[in-house]
């Protein structure tokens, strides 16, 4: 069977969204498949003054096959397969994989044209469903956890780390708080050298390095000072199960979702701190002055995202639901999961 997978991510790389990147690799690895991807090509200057037209691509030169599976970072990415000329003729099926589903304003006619597509939260399947007349199923984010696992325990010489997204009151007082000389705590926020461009995928490595070295980890989810025309969702993303891969306990604003009952299910998953920035950082000292007594805690956290939140469990999932084979290789690296996991018990 000839297995391809088209990523918008490779072509052009964005910091928000490496985790997926990771995705396509890894099902270009297990499935050994021809990974392609594009980029978009400029718009011209009337089009953007009046912001119309949709996204046009490079083209891609694919003879076709088996199976096409695009790995979309939103609902947006389904118009990729407009890169490759007659791509529903070269190919027998076509399926996606859609990160963030919640933008619905993405999904386009070309949906239409895909044997199915998997949404991230239970919410965004009858959209898709009913509009487009496709099916769709339903599968959660994941993580590289065989990658980015920690290889050793490290010194937690960081005490709290923020990267992406912070709520601009919470980040106004803990900067106020941590930054000045008088205070011992360690406050990084925003590490990330570049936010696209080929060293995205380099500055990976950093990332985890850093979060292996923090003690606390912030998340918010995006109903917290939300900011811009930016459109809302209670999922869970990437930004928490790398933390709790890393070892961090994660404190901030948990979702509040089915997805985030379901994925964060294990007790002291996540802290929650007070809507007052100002009590907020007291907190966070408070739990500074018990690190030592949340190893337990951190290998728990650790665990559980790898015995439960792999992408590879994901691509199991998906080979069950679409009719593939599973790869050998995909079967010998689950072993290595749970594995891993009684090490962490």
């Amino acid at each position: 069977m000839k297995i391809s997978i088209l990523s918008g991510g490779i072509g052009h790389p964005h910091a928000g969204w490496v985790a997926i990147d990771e995705l396509s690799e890894l099902l270009a690895h297990y499935f050994d498949a021809e990974l392609l991807s594009t980029y978009p090509t400029p718009k011209p200057w009337l089009a953007k003054v009046l912001r119309q037209g949709r996204i046009r691509y490079h083209p891609i030169d694919s003879q076709g096959g088996d199976v096409l599976i695009v790995v979309g970072r939103g609902s947006p990415d389904l118009s990729l397969i407009n890169a490759i000329a007659d791509c529903r003729k070269k190919f027998s099926r076509i399926y996606a994989w859609v990160t963030d589903s919640y933008f619905q304003p993405g999904f386009g006619a070309e949906t239409a044209q895909y044997d199915a597509i998997t949404v991230t939260a239970h919410e965004d399947v009858a959209f898709v469903r009913d509009k487009f007349h496709v099916r769709v199923e339903q599968l959660y984010q994941g993580a590289d956890c065989l990658t980015w696992v920690p290889r050793r325990e490290c010194l937690r010489e960081i005490d709290m780390i923020s990267f992406g997204r912070t709520p601009p009151s919470y980040q106004k007082q803990f900067s106020g708080m941590f930054h000045v000389p008088e205070s011992p705590y360690l406050y990084l926020h925003s590490p990330l050298g570049n936010i696209t461009g080929p060293t995205v995928h380099l500055e990976r490595g950093m990332l985890f390095k850093l979060l292996q070295r923090a003690s606390i980890s912030l998340a918010f989810h995006l109903y917290v000072e939300p900011q811009g025309d930016r459109p809302r969702s209670m999922m869970v993303t990437s930004r928490w199960l790398e933390s709790l891969l890393s070892g961090c306990i994660v404190a901030g604003k948990r979702p509040i979702s089915r997805m985030a009952e379901e994925m964060l299910f294990w007790p002291g998953a996540t802290l929650e701190l007070p809507d007052d920035p100002k009590q907020a950082g007291g907190e966070l000292i408070d739990l500074l002055a018990a690190s030592d007594s949340l190893r337990t805690q951190r290998r728990s956290n650790m665990r559980h995202v790898v015995l439960h939140h792999d992408w590879r469990y994901r691509i199991q999932e998906m080979c069950a639901l679409f009719d593939l084979p599973a790869p050998a290789l995909l079967a010998q690296d689950l072993a290595k999961l749970q594995a891993l996991a009684r090490s962490l018990e």
